[in-house]
């Protein structure tokens, strides 16, 4: 392989380098199929080149201005709509020590009430806890209970409470909405409307509507080490390399597009089943078709491999399906695409990889790692139910859930999280007492820093 480490002219101004080959654009161009705006745009920005310090994930006081000044201040995805279809459906969603419960009333609308009781502060329902048919929250220790819009319904023994008004002894109800088939919550009552602070998002995923897929897997996976640094293994592909060295025959990873498009929103784009641009000898496409898993002899004339690949999985998966794919892009078939919304979720609205992530502190030095995989609903037929979450251990790998065994993507995931345990150790002996990030390929890194110290300097 060539130098795929070199700096490229030292005359350009920082931020500017880019690999060797052809760019995402350049391979998004070549498949001709008219891909939509969203992925024809570019939008970057050099944000500097200073350490970041090891301290924003290790220090306990860190983590605690984390939660008083920006978990409580960000919109988050608590469930998916089709996790509380009827009414007295509920969901409970926790970060940190906030806990809110998410449940349908008899109108159908969502409500997210605080988890906490007015009377003497019992919590409702168990963290992470979700089920249906509640006719009202009822507390388990005194019994007090209201309605599902959040309106008190009963006091026993009212006659010791003359002092309490039904109207100013309500739940207490936060912010929630929803977009892309996901609710979303906010645990400050005066956050700015949920739309706004998507961005650009409702407009990117236009044409990859959320809200028309369902849940085919769904995982919590306990992981070692800080929130944001496990969270950060995720936002760059510069890491596939020496991660995943099995798919850099197809990978054009080093070439991968990274977006900063506003505060809350980021992006990458990484070509799959392309070709590697740094092998001495680049593979033929009759090569790569084979390395695609296919045989090298069925290749039509004319055709590259990315092109047959996807035509066939347009086929195959759409029959599997039962949804139309023809009308999608190679890119959107194939590619790696994911968006980051500040703080912790990531949406890829591919096929190939329909994945979202989302990242939860269990205090400074664990997280839970929420991990779904969304289909698109069948054309023919009715909606398929959500599957059951499968929660899992820092020691069980992804390989161990059996709807996920048959699935690559299983194997990639282990390999990623495999390294977290030895990197959090590394961090805590580092004598260094920083990290130093790629200017580019590492750039939604900084710009999510950025955007947290917005809030924990508010």
């Amino acid at each position: 392989m060539p130098d795929i480490y070199e700096a490229g002219d030292p005359q350009l101004p920082p931020g500017a380098a880019r690999c060797p080959g052809p760019s995402a654009q350049d391979i998004i161009a070549r498949d001709a199929d008219s891909p939509p705006p969203a992925l024809t745009r570019q939008q970057y920005e050099f944000l500097g080149d200073e350490d970041i310090s090891w301290s924003r994930y290790t220090s306990a006081e860190f983590y605690r201005l984390e939660m008083e000044k920006m978990w409580c201040k960000t919109w988050q995805w608590a469930c998916r709509e089709e996790h509380i279809p009827n009414a007295g459906d509920y969901y409970v969603y926790d970060i940190g020590d906030y806990s809110v419960i998410v449940i349908r009333d008899q109108q159908q609308t969502i409500h997210a009430f605080v988890n906490s009781c007015p009377h003497r502060g019992m919590q409702f329902c168990g963290a992470g806890e979700s089920g249906s048919g509640k006719q009202f929250l009822r507390c388990p220790f005194h019994g007090m209970s209201w309605h599902l819009d959040g309106s008190l319904r009963e006091i026993p023994c009212r006659w010791d409470f003359p002092h309490i008004k039904d109207d100013q002894f309500r739940l207490i109800e936060i912010p929630s909405d929803t977009w892309g088939g996901f609710v979303f919550i906010n645990l400050d009552r005066d956050a700015k409307p949920l739309t706004d602070y998507l961005e650009v998002l409702p407009e990117h995923f236009a044409k990859w509507p959320l809200e028309n897929r369902y849940t085919v897997l769904h995982t919590q996976k306990v992981l070692p080490g800080n929130w944001k640094m496990c969270m950060e293994g995720f936002m760059e592909a510069y890491h596939v390399l020496a991660t995943h060295p099995e798919g850099l025959r197809a990978s054009s990873w080093a070439n991968t597009q990274y977006d900063v498009f506003s505060p809350h929103v980021s992006r990458f784009l990484q070509n799959l089943s392309s070709g590697n641009p740094h092998f001495e000898k680049p593979l033929s496409q009759p090569q790569l078709f084979e390395f695609l898993g296919h045989n090298a002899d069925d290749l039509p004339d004319g055709l590259s491999a990315r092109q047959a690949h996807a035509d066939h999985l347009r086929q195959t998966l759409g029959a599997e399906m039962d949804v139309d794919l023809s009308r999608l892009s190679n890119s959107e078939m194939l590619d790696s695409i994911e968006y980051h919304v500040f703080p912790n979720a990531c949406f890829f609205p591919g096929i190939v990889i329909p994945l979202i992530y989302r990242f939860r502190p269990l205090g400074v030095d664990r997280c839970i790692h929420d991990i779904m995989m969304l289909r698109p609903v069948p054309e023919n037929g009715p909606r398929p139910a959500p599957v059951e979450c499968v929660k899992l251990g820092i020691d069980e790998p992804y390989v161990s859930v059996e709807s996920f065994k048959t699935n690559r993507l299983s194997f990639v995931l282990d390999q990623d999280t495999a390294n977290f345990k030895r990197q959090w150790a590394g961090i805590k002996a580092s004598q260094k007492g920083a990290q130093t990030l790629g200017n580019y390929q590492e750039a939604r890194i900084r710009h999510f820093h950025r955007t947290l110290d917005s809030y924990l300097q508010a």
